[in-house]
């Protein structure tokens, strides 16, 4: 049950990733003059059809600079078999992409745990911990430098931003390659246009972009584990985006990944957002991996 819990638990804090926009000068002056924005998304977990879990993001927008954090727990009989639950936070600041300043996640169950820390300049990781150390496995691609240039983390890859000077709801933006390092394994997510549909749900109604996601390993990955083969030649993972009014960003609304034991769904339950307390912006400003 073990590897079930952790690829589980990855998914929802690692990918794991509207209503119609006003004119864009129009909203651009607005954002520059608005209070810094928050969202906060709960999600169901359903594996195979069945519920196992809960998840929230909580995302603090001011400016350029992004806060946010996502939590996880597995319930049920998953959860009482497992006691699974993660907790991660991801800082920075974006434009077309985002630029993570540090990252850090920690996750649980029954009888381990496992905990990550990076700090990062201009999308370049320059200190990275790992609780406990990773065993070395001989047939583990190697992780070099530059691998840890020029990515974002787990958490900072659930934040898309709209591209150049397009609309949030602009097909172009589902067009993107995402180059994700959580720490031990460097990989990409090249998400590909499929549609625009409406959704309602609770907090939310209107169109979200549906993207079709492909999973590529680069290194820190085992490439003749099976886990690793399946997910390279997986067919059947998308993601839907939905933009946070009054900011250029994008968050998924639901994640689908297809896993060797059935389709695993993400997907929002409630959807809150508003402008945030005064003091929101400082914590954004001043966000830092914990304990520094």
């Amino acid at each position: 049950m073990k590897p079930l819990t952790t690829r589980l638990l990855g998914t929802v804090l690692a990918l794991a990733t509207l209503s119609a926009p006003a004119d864009a000068a129009r909203r651009a002056k607005r954002t520059a003059a608005a209070a810094p924005t928050t969202v906060t998304v709960d999600y169901g977990i359903n594996l195979a059809g069945l519920p196992i879990g809960t998840a929230r993001l909580a995302g603090t927008f001011e400016h350029d600079r992004y806060l946010m954090d996502v939590s996880a727990v597995l319930t049920g009989l998953v959860g009482a078999i497992t006691g699974g639950k993660g907790s991660a936070r991801a800082s920075g600041t974006f434009s077309t992409a985002p630029q993570p300043g540090a990252f850090s996640i920690a996750t649980h169950t029954a009888s381990s745990g496992i905990a990550v820390r990076m700090a990062l300049a201009h999308g370049n990781v320059v200190q990275a911990e790992i609780t406990p150390p990773l065993v070395d496995m001989q047939d583990r691609v190697p992780v070099t430098a530059a691998h840890k240039r020029g990515i974002m983390d787990p958490v900072s890859a659930l934040l898309m931003p709209a591209q150049g000077r397009g609309e949030p709801l602009d097909p172009a933006n589902c067009n993107r390659t995402l180059p994700v390092f959580d720490g031990a394994t460097r990989f990409n997510v090249v998400l590909s246009y499929a549609e625009t549909r409406e959704v309602q749900k609770p907090g939310y109604a209107g169109p979200v972009l549906v993207c079709t996601a492909r999973y590529q390993a680069v290194a820190g990955h085992r490439p003749d584990r099976p886990g690793v083969k399946f997910m390279e030649d997986n067919r059947e993972m998308s993601v839907w985006l939905a933009p946070v009014e009054g900011t250029r960003a994008l968050i998924p609304l639901r994640i689908s990944v297809l896993t060797t034991i059935g389709t695993n769904i993400i997907e929002a339950t409630r959807w809150t957002q508003g402008a945030a307390m005064g003091t929101a912006g400082a914590s954004v400003a001043q966000a830092s991996l914990p304990g520094q």
